[in-house]
């Protein structure tokens, strides 16, 4: 009888799907856009200060999450937010959102892979916490907390500052984001790990936001210090904004 228990208990653990704990840490509302290729939660809702939903998701799951600010919808969800707008809706629903946003980043699997990402600028802190995954001591990069709880806008280069009517500093961008060029984004002959280098930036956004926010994405080719793994088993992350 009580090997009976034992494996009924360990087939009702196998059947727990994955989970996804949103949490609001910050001061203020945001709204979270959700982009993948299974949609969940239509894409987008509200999250006050406070404030946890939980979100199942299945195995295979790749996509990307963001917190969009300064949102104004009427009765029917529509309505346009200052950064990270994905149509002027509240539920996304495929659509992707305006950067510049800071980016937790998921593809889930048999090993899960996940990061957040300055790459295209930054709006609110995020950190991408583990649930239950086992670390590899061996590897720092398995199963840790990824991002950080950094404050970017405050100290944000002139350059790279997108300010809301009011004169706030809403998002920072990156220098990609800002200018467009090959050289910036990594592309055309700057598409290359070896080539691609921050430090010949005039405006180096990577430099700033890796100095204030190691465990997190940079700019393109920011990989071997950005990119975190954990088993398949575990049952899920925190993805947490500050």
């Amino acid at each position: 009888m009580l090997a009976f228990c034992t494996i009924a208990l360990a087939l009702a653990g196998l059947a727990h799907p994955k989970e996804f704990q949103f949490l609001n840490r910050g001061s203020q509302t945001i709204w979270v856009g959700i982009l993948g290729n299974r949609l969940l939660e239509d894409g987008g809702f509200a999250l006050a200060p406070g404030q946890q939903v939980n979100v199942p998701f299945s195995d295979s799951w790749s996509g990307r999450v963001w917190a969009r600010t300064g949102c104004n919808f009427d009765a029917n969800g529509v309505g346009p937010c200052e950064v990270g707008d994905c149509g002027n809706k509240l539920k996304c629903n495929g659509a992707g959102g305006v950067p510049p946003v800071s980016l937790a980043e998921f593809t889930t699997g048999d090993l899960d892979f996940y990061d957040v990402s300055f790459v295209d600028g930054a709006n609110v802190p995020i950190e991408i916490i583990s649930l239950g995954g086992v670390p590899d001591q061996n590897n720092q990069y398995s199963c840790q907390t990824a991002g950080c709880t950094v404050d970017l806008l405050s100290n944000c280069p002139n350059e790279l500052q997108v300010k809301n009517s009011a004169g706030q500093t809403v998002a920072c961008r990156s220098s990609c984001n800002k200018f467009g060029t090959d050289e910036y984004c990594c592309a055309g002959e700057y598409n290359n790990p070896n080539v691609c280098d921050p430090s010949n930036w005039i405006i180096n956004s990577a430099s700033y936001f890796k100095r204030n926010c190691p465990n997190a994405y940079s700019y393109a080719y920011d990989d071997g210090s950005s990119t975190y793994i954990c088993p398949h088993n575990n049952v899920g992350y925190m993805i947490v904004f500050h």
